[in-house]
């Protein structure tokens, strides 16, 4: 089968960065009622106001999804990969707050051959930039991709 891309076509180092998102109270409260997550920080306006933040979070594993679709819609990859294998050294580095919006940098950070040259592994870190460019997540992201064996 022919593939527009392949992980041969990314390289260490090489960096790209999707589009941005608002996180807003539909994606809080839609996250909520997917994920039976309805902890007051995130959902109650009174009890959040009493917290530190001073108001709602969006969800951090919510945050997580949003990068992996971010990723995704980019196109970065193309037809590239095979599996998704884990996530590792997940941070949550400061709140997203309701309002906030939300982009990520991926970068190329190791590449691992297999037994099948037709097949390698990578690992990409994804680094969740609010908009004031602060970092409030970042994770280590591995795949399998199809490799021009």
């Amino acid at each position: 089968m022919e593939h527009n891309k392949y992980g041969n076509d990314f390289n260490v180092g090489d960096i790209y960065t999707t589009a941005a998102i608002t996180m807003t109270e539909a994606h809080v409260v839609s996250w909520a009622g997917l994920t039976m997550d309805f902890y007051p920080l995130h959902m109650d306006r009174e009890y959040a106001a009493r917290s530190q933040f001073g108001e709602r979070l969006v969800h951090g594993p919510l945050i997580f999804a949003m990068s992996v679709g971010l990723v995704g819609s980019a196109g970065f990859a193309g037809d590239s990969a095979i599996a998704w294998l884990g996530v590792d050294n997940m941070r949550m580095l400061a709140p997203v707050m309701i309002g906030d919006t939300i982009t990520v940098t991926v970068e190329v950070m190791e590449q691992i051959p297999t037994s099948d040259p037709k097949k390698g592994i990578q690992v990409w870190r994804y680094t969740v930039l609010n908009q004031r460019e602060e970092k409030v997540m970042q994770h280590d992201y591995k795949m399998m991709f199809h490799m021009r064996g």
